[in-house]
């Protein structure tokens, strides 16, 4: 289907569309995510026939569910990234999805109990932790390092298009296979076919992979090799600075998941339709993933990740005086572009910076530090807003950005200039 041999030359998306086992695992990652977006949605659908825990009223079982999804990713982040660097990638990413898969098919097998739903869930929770670092370290394994800016602003460009689709379509087509293929299995087999769709595609990629040797790994427990990633990214501070920015971004969105409930009051929405300025901000993501993707050639040595901080605070601070719904959704979509500015070179400069050795630890490290970071904002943002106000708490946030921004190019600018 795609040329074996990637082009030569660094051209934008051109050269990976050339390329094989890229387009494998970026086709496989599309199907993957949907299937995680689309698994959520039937999560929450399937609530209602359940009862709730004794002691455990109707209302707080959204919030129950919701806690099955993030513990995981918690607790065992970083261990998934160990794994990531003792196991064949392929075999990781390839057996997350089919596990994903079976667990979901036993849904309609086992008794209506919401605890029994809230163990699938956390474990379905949990397998993902070590697809996602799995992913990361097999990028730069199948991608020329003058390519990876554009393989990078690929991948965030259709993982932001997969959220954006994902629960957009999710309960259409969960009602459309209910009624196709029947109430009792339908929905879990369309999305049971969708983790093992992603396991096909991905079956094909071939790349060498970088093992330590064997008695290395013998000797090293997995408590050694976090610990090991914990000094690595305190010696490497460009590497460690990199990982601050990206999760100063993911604590900005977090916040802004709860902000844009009351956000979308202000400007004579209703609550629920609070995902028209997400949607907004999304596509402007991916209209930066696409400026990066084809012209980030053009765009070296400039301080993109300074640009985009300035670029976020700018949004956040104005937010505050405009009442055009129309202007609001324009600003979030340059607070996206913004993102993809800090986003898709930072995690390009932690893929070529890192050593192949230590590719899973430390991306297993960096999805453990962002889901922390999602999930504080998560647990804050309300009750500050409740006490400070949302003009307030968008000023705080514009001002820490700002910060932000100009700290982390300031310690890290010459390199930087280097690299992206």
């Amino acid at each position: 289907m795609f040329p074996t041999e990637p082009a030569a030359v660094n051209n934008g998306f051109s050269a990976l569309l050339k390329n094989r086992n890229f387009m494998l695992l970026w086709i496989g990652q599309i199907v993957s995510q949907l299937a995680d977006k689309v698994f959520f949605v039937l999560m929450i659908a399937l609530l209602e026939n359940y009862s709730p825990l004794p002691g455990l009223a109707q209302n707080s079982m959204y919030s129950t569910l919701m806690l099955s999804f993030t513990i995981p990713a918690i607790l065992f982040g970083s261990a998934g990234g160990i794994f990531v660097d003792r196991l064949p990638k392929k075999l990781i990413m390839v057996g997350s999805d089919v596990v994903r898969g079976l667990l979901t098919l036993c849904l309609p097998f086992l008794p209506r109990e919401f605890l029994i739903l809230l163990i699938i869930t956390f474990a379905i929770s949990t397998v993902t932790q070590f697809f996602a670092p799995a992913e990361q370290a097999a990028i730069p394994l199948l991608v020329k390092r003058e390519n990876l800016l554009a393989a990078n602003a690929l991948f965030s460009s259709t993982m932001m298009g997969a959220l954006i689709v994902g629960f957009a379509i999710g309960e259409p087509i969960l009602s459309f296979a209910k009624s196709l293929m029947g109430e009792r299995y339908g929905q879990e087999l369309v999305v049971a076919g969708l983790y093992i769709l992603s396991a096909a595609i991905m079956q094909p990629i071939k790349f060498k992979e970088h093992k330590p040797p064997r008695e290395h790994q013998n000797e090293n427990h997995p408590w050694a090799e976090f610990t090991a990633s914990l000094r690595y990214l305190k010696k490497n501070r460009l590497v460690l600075n990199a990982m601050l920015q990206l999760t100063t971004l993911y604590c900005v969105f977090a916040a802004l998941t709860v902000l844009t409930i009351r956000l979308a009051e202000e400007f004579g929405l209703k609550e629920k339709q609070f995902g028209f300025f997400l949607a907004a901000a999304g596509v402007g993501m991916v209209s930066g993933a696409a400026i990066l993707g084809n012209w980030g050639d053009k765009l070296h040595r400039k301080p993109l990740p300074l640009i985009g901080f300035l670029m976020i605070a700018l949004v956040l601070g104005v937010f505050t005086f405009i009442h055009s719904l129309l202007l609001a959704l324009g600003l979030c979509g340059i607070l996206g572009i913004g993102a993809a500015f800090i986003g898709v070179p930072m995690q390009t400069l932690i893929q070529q910076q890192t050593p192949p050795t230590m590719h899973g630890k430390v991306f297993g490290f960096q999805n453990h530090a962002v889901n922390i970071a999602l999930s504080v904002p998560l647990a804050i943002a309300g009750p500050l807003t409740d006490a400070l106000g949302l003009r307030t708490v968008l000023v705080v946030m514009s001002i820490v950005v700002v910060v932000v921004g100009i700290w982390a190019w300031h310690n890290t600018r010459r390199v930087l200039q280097d690299v992206i």
